[in-house]
This record gives C-alpha cells, structure tokens and sequence, in this order.
C-alpha cells in the first residue's frame, strides 16, 4: 500500500510524525514493507525554526519532495500547491492521500487528490468554530466534504459531522480514534531536550512565567485587535514574565505598526522540543493557536484563548480554557482570577495516546477489504 502524506505547517510536522512513527512500527511487526510512504513538504512554513528543525529532532522521515511554496496570498499559495501536488499524485499513483488539519496544505492535497479520484484520509476531521471568516474554517469543512476517512480527535468532531450528514455521503466513514497530539506529547516529552535559550529563560525565570503564542490572521492583521493583545501581554509581564516566541507573519505586522514590549520577553520561533520544555515549565498559556490549546491542557496548564471561539469546546465545558478574543480588559482580568484557579486534570478527554496506530490500522484494513480505488 502507498500513501502519499502531506504536510507543510508546523502543526502538521508533529501530527505526521506520529502517523510515520505508526507506519514504521506497523512494518516492523510485519517483517516488510506492508506501507510505503511518501511525504510531500509544499514549504508553506518555510523558515528553518518553523520547519527543518522538526524534521531533524523529531526523527520524521525527510520529504521525497519539497515544493517551495509559501508567503503569498491564500488563493496564490492554494492553487500553486495544487498544481504541484497534483503532478507529484500522477507520477507516485499512491493508493490513499494523508492529510492533517486546517491549512492550506490540507486543502490543496485533498483537492488534488479527489480530482484524481485517489481517496483521501483527513486526520483531525470534524473540527468546527463556525466562524467562515477563518480560511482554517473554510479549509477543514471542505477536506472533509471530499475526504473518504474521517479520522476524528474527539466525540465533538464526531457529532458535527453527523450533524451535516456525512454518513449519507457516499463511502465516507468516520472514526473516533483520538487526538494524534496526545500520543506526540506522550512520546515526545520523554526525549525532549531544550536549547540553550529556553535553557536560559528557565534558569531566569523558573517556573514563574507565562508562554503566549500569536499568528492567526485575525489578531495580526487587524491593528486593533494585534495592538490590544499586545498591551494587555505587556501589562501582565510586569508583575509575572511573559515569554512569546513570535510567529513571523505577528513578528513583520508589530514591527511594521511599530507596536513596543516593555516588559515581554520576545523569541524566534522555537522547535517543538522547546516548545513543550516551555509548556512543562510555565504557569499558564495566552494563545490563539488550536494546537497549544490542547497542549496546554496536556501539561495541566490553563489557557486563555485570544479568540471569540475555538474548536476545543470540550475544553472550554470542562473550565481548562477561556475565551478573551482581543480584550484587554477581559485578558487582564482573566489573568487575576482564571489562572490563579485550582484545576483537576485528570479527566482524559483526548483518547488513549494511540490515535496514529488506530489511523494506520484503519487505512491497512480498508486496503485489504478492496476500498480503495
């Protein structure tokens, strides 16, 4: 069996790497080669930070190919990618395309696949925040309208694909298999070792600091919002550190709206490694990233959402997250009373760590049953 993987975003290294590590270990078991992977990098994170260095320290198999595609618009960036893909589909003829998440990678592999009549598997299906304004939003609800798999994180995503009726899509089939982030953390944090200056801003600051993140257009393209978030950030770090390893599409909009930290510690973006040593270590998360809201939780720290929703409604039910948008008085405030909260938990709420072997089960049993086309 081959299967064609797509990624090209940060979030969708970590997710891959669980899926490839499965693969692998599915053929050592075996005794061979039972699946063949190809994995397709589009370059949409194309700054070393945001992409060599996952490939290197999280073992991932390096791309069979890189397309060079990134920092355009949303429609350039799409069609480029699918062009691109398409070519790489008509010369490799796998027998499925793997895609992750939300991105415009995501989108552009699915399209590529379908049209060619290749069947597409979509890990970290049924996400919804019913916000159309996103493209995350956009991109997720159509990779599962063409999507054969639905490989779903929680019973959530599972109910809003039922809801649009998915099972009376023809040969579509959902699956609850788990979050393949949850297995990540599991296995990573075990070998995680960080750099030198995450090394450095422990020693500084111990384990009293908070960790923010900001990348989502929404917050860095509208100056308003960017430079509320900013201030109530800066305002917090005053009595407790604030560390933002910065995206670069917030890095170029701050400097270009010439907007000051005072009493923020800013960073290069960091690898994966770091990021969890920064996660294990802090007292609370600021984000308006999907991912690190769940990893927040995955390290027992609160989070507060700088968005007016989010796709883990689970977490916001269970009181671990809270939505403050771009509010400042509503961060500041969050930060006197949520953070300093007592939390259990011990509630599981992502499955059991072996969502990437269900994924590569799943594909393999389909495979053999004569599904595939």
């Amino acid at each position: 069996m081959k299967i064609v993987t797509i990624v090209g975003a940060r979030p969708q290294f970590v997710k891959a790497a669980v899926v490839s590590r499965a693969i692998a270990e599915f053929n050592r078991e075996k005794g061979e080669k039972v699946i063949e992977e190809v994995i397709i990098h589009t370059g949409q994170h194309y700054d070393a930070n945001m992409s060599d260095v996952f490939f290197e320290e999280m073992r991932i198999p390096r791309p069979d190919y890189h397309l060079g595609i990134g920092g355009t618009s949303h429609g350039a960036m799409t069609g480029r990618m699918l062009e691109k893909i398409e070519k790489v589909l008509l010369k490799e003829k796998p027998d499925a395309v793997l895609v992750y998440g939300d991105t415009n990678s995501t989108l552009a592999g699915a399209l590529a696949a379908v049209k060619l009549h290749i069947p597409v598997a979509h890990v970290e299906a049924g996400l919804r925040s019913f916000n159309m304004r996103m493209p995350e939003e956009v991109n997720r609800i159509l990779t599962d309208r063409v999507s054969r798999w639905l490989f779903c994180p929680t019973e959530t995503a599972v109910r809003n694909l039922q809801a649009e009726g998915v099972e009376s899509w023809s040969e579509a089939r959902i699956y609850n298999v788990g979050d393949v982030m949850y297995d990540a953390v599991l296995f990573y944090q075990k070998i995680a070792v960080p750099g030198r200056e995450v090394s450095d801003i422990l020693q500084e600051y111990k384990n009293n600091f908070y960790l923010a993140t900001l990348h989502r257009a929404e917050n860095t393209d509208d100056i308003l919002r960017l430079a509320s978030i900013a201030r109530a950030l800066d305002d917090i770090g005053r009595k407790i550190p604030v560390v933002v390893p910065l995206h670069p599409r917030a890095s170029k909009r701050i400097k270009e709206n010439e907007i000051k930290f005072s009493y923020v510690k800013i960073m290069e973006p960091v690898g994966y490694f770091d990021m969890l040593t920064l996660l294990k270590n802090c007292r609370g998360v600021f984000t308006d990233s999907g991912g690190l809201q769940k990893e927040a939780f995955f390290f027992g720290k609160p989070c507060i959402t700088l968005r007016e929703e989010t796709e883990w409604v689970e977490l916001v039910a269970h009181g671990f997250n809270c939505l403050a948008g771009a509010d400042y008085e509503k961060i500041l405030n969050l930060e006197q009373t949520f953070m300093h909260r007592d939390f259990d938990f011990s509630v599981s709420l992502y499955g059991d760590g072996r969502a990437g072997e269900k994924v590569v089960e799943i594909l393999v049993q389909n495979h053999k049953a004569d599904y595939l086309i």
